[in-house]
């Protein structure tokens, strides 16, 4: 899945997950962006070429999505189809989280 390959690319330097939201027009420019302007623009443009191929091929195969929610270990990607665009948010799961304490 193409998805997969985004997130397997070997790279030198650690980065953080993004978070955050997206709007993506139908041929996978980014209209507008709740992420933060450090994260490389090329991944978030990966991420949103790939969420609209889902889309595409889901269409094709006569099985229309409205929305779609990847989970992964350390990152939730949930999607919403908008005309051809969409609408996609980007949350890490973090294991780290503690309750706190009274």
């Amino acid at each position: 899945m193409g998805v997969m390959k985004l997130f397997s690319k070997s790279r030198a330097a650690v980065q953080r997950l993004p978070t955050g939201s997206m709007t993506v027009d139908r041929h996978g420019g980014i209209v507008t962006t709740t992420v933060a302007s450090t994260y490389p623009s090329q991944l978030l443009r990966d991420i949103a070429g790939e969420v609209l191929l889902l889309f595409r091929e889901a269409r094709a195969a006569q099985m229309p999505l409205s929305e779609l929610s990847l989970h992964f270990a350390s990152l939730h990607i949930h999607a919403r189809e908008m005309r051809g665009g969409a609408f996609v948010f980007l949350s890490p799961n973090s294991p780290f989280i503690t309750s706190p304490s009274n």
